[in-house]
C-alpha cells in the first residue's frame, strides 16, 4: 500500500480551498489589525507570535490525527487494498487504519519540524539582506509579510509540480541524490558572500524600473515627474522572494522524502512558512550563536535524501516515521547544544556590491 494516497487532491479539493482561506484570513488579521502601523517588533511580540503559529500548527496536527483516525477505517480504497491482501477482519482493518492515522499525524509533525529547521537558513540571509539595503527594523515586517505571501504562492506551485513528478520512480532518485549532495555542500563547501547587486533578476529589475536612491518610508513605488520608480524597499522584497525560491528547491524535495501525501506536504510547509516572520524577529540578533546549526541541517538533508533513495526500500517500503522524527530532533538538539557549549565568534557576514 506504499503507493496508495490516503488524502488525494481530488477528494480534498474543498479542504485546500478552506485552508487557503484560513491562511489568507490570518495574514490579513496580522497586517491589517496587529501591524497596521510600522513599528519595531519587540522580542516579546515576536515570541508571542511564534507561540501562536506553532500552537496553531500543533492544534491542526491533532485535529488531522483525529480526523484520519475516524476517516481511514471507512475509506473505500484502503478497504479494497486490504481486501486484496486478504485482510477482511474488522479488528485487523481498524488496527491498520489506526496505524496509518498515527503515521500520517507523525508525518505532518516531522515535516513541520524539518521545514521549520530549514527556515533557519532563510533567517540568516534575511539578516544580511536587510543590512545590505539598510532597511530599518520598523519596515522589515512589511517586507517579510509580502515576501512570505509570495513564498506561499511559489510553494504551492512547487508542491503541485512535486506531487505530479513523485509518481515516477526516477524522480525519487533524483530528489534523493540532490538532497544528499546539497547536505554535503552545506557541510564542506565554503560560504559565498551574498551579493544582491550581482543577481541577474535584480539587475534586470533596475533596467526596467528606475530605483530611488533612498527609502521613501513604507512605499514600494512612487512617481517622480510622472515616471514610476521602485524604492530600495521593493528591491529588497524582490531579493527576499528570490531567496525563498532558492531555498524551496531544497525544502520541497525534503518534505517529499518524509511523505508522499500532498495534503501533508502542503499543510506542514505552509505552517512552517507562516511562522517565519516571527521567528526572524526572535532569532535575528542571536543567529551567530548557533553556528553548528548549519552542520545539523546538512546532516538532516543527507539523512532525508538517503531515506528517499535507500532507507525506505531497506525497511520494506517505509522507513519508520518515529525513527525519522527522533533522529531529526536529536540532530537539531545536538547542533544547538554544541553551539552553546562551544561558542565562537564567527566572521562578520560579507556583502559586496
Amino acid at each position: 500500500m506504499t503507493n496508495l494516497l490516503l488524502f488525494p487532491i481530488a477528494d480534498y479539493w474543498w479542504f485546500y480551498g478552506l485552508f487557503t482561506l484560513f491562511v489568507l484570513s490570518m495574514l490579513a488579521l496580522d497586517l491589517g489589525v496587529f501591524h497596521r502601523e510600522a513599528h519595531d517588533v519587540s522580542i516579546k511580540e515576536a515570541a508571542t507570535w511564534s507561540i501562536v503559529w506553532i500552537s496553531l500548527a500543533l492544534l491542526f496536527g491533532y485535529g488531522f490525527w483525529q480526523y484520519a483516525d475516524w476517516k481511514l477505517p471507512q475509506y473505500p480504497p484502503l478497504l479494497a487494498a486490504l481486501a486484496a491482501q486478504g485482510v477482511t477482519d474488522p479488528a485487523a482493518i481498524a488496527a491498520e487504519a489506526g496505524r496509518l492515522a498515527n503515521q500520517s499525524a507523525l508525518e505532518f509533525l516531522t515535516g513541520f519540524v524539518v521545514e521549520k529547521s530549514l527556515s533557519v537558513d532563510n533567517i540568516f540571509v534575511f539578516v544580511v539582506v536587510f543590512g545590505y539595503f539598510a532597511i530599518p527594523t520598523k519596515y522589515q515586517h512589511k517586507v517579510l509579510f509580502y515576501g512570505i505571501l509570495g513564498a506561499l504562492l511559489f510553494r504551492i506551485l512547487f508542491i503541485s509540480i512535486g506531487a505530479a513528478l513523485m509518481q515516477y520512480e526516477w524522480v525519487i532518485w533524483i530528489f534523493g541524490a540532490f538532497l544528499v549532495l546539497t547536505g554535503i555542500k552545506i557541510l564542506f563547501a565554503p560560504e559565498k558572500p551574498i551579493e544582491p547587486e550581482k543577481n541577474p533578476v535584480i539587475r534586470l529589475l533596475k533596467k526596467i524600473l528606475p530605483v530611488t536612491p533612498k527609502l521613501e518610508g513604507e512605499r514600494f513605488f512612487l512617481r517622480k515627474s510622472s515616471v514610476l520608480h521602485a524604492t530600495p524597499l521593493f528591491v529588497c522584497l524582490v531579493f527576499v522572494e528570490i531567496t525563498d525560491i532558492v531555498f524551496a528547491v531544497d525544502s520541497v524535495p525534503a518534505i517529499f522524502a518524509i511523505t508522499k501525501e500532498p495534503l501533508i506536504v502542503f499543510t506542514s510547509n505552509i505552517f512552517a512558512i507562516l511562522g517565519l516572520r516571527a521567528l526572524f524577529f526572535l532569532l535575528a540578533g542571536v543567529m551567530h550563536k548557533f553556528w553548528a546549526l548549519k552542520y545539523g541541517l546538512g546532516v538532516i538533508l543527507i539523512f532525508v535524501g538517503l531515506k528517499m533513495v535507500w532507507l525506505n526500500h531497506a525497511f520494506g517500503g517505509k522507513f519508520p516515521i518515529t525513527w525519522s522524527l527522533g533522529l531529526i530532533g536529536a540532530l537539531l538538539a545536538l547542533a544547538i547544544a554544541v553551539s552553546l557549549a562551544f561558542p565562537k565568534k564567527p566572521a562578520p557576514a560579507t556583502v559586496t556590491a
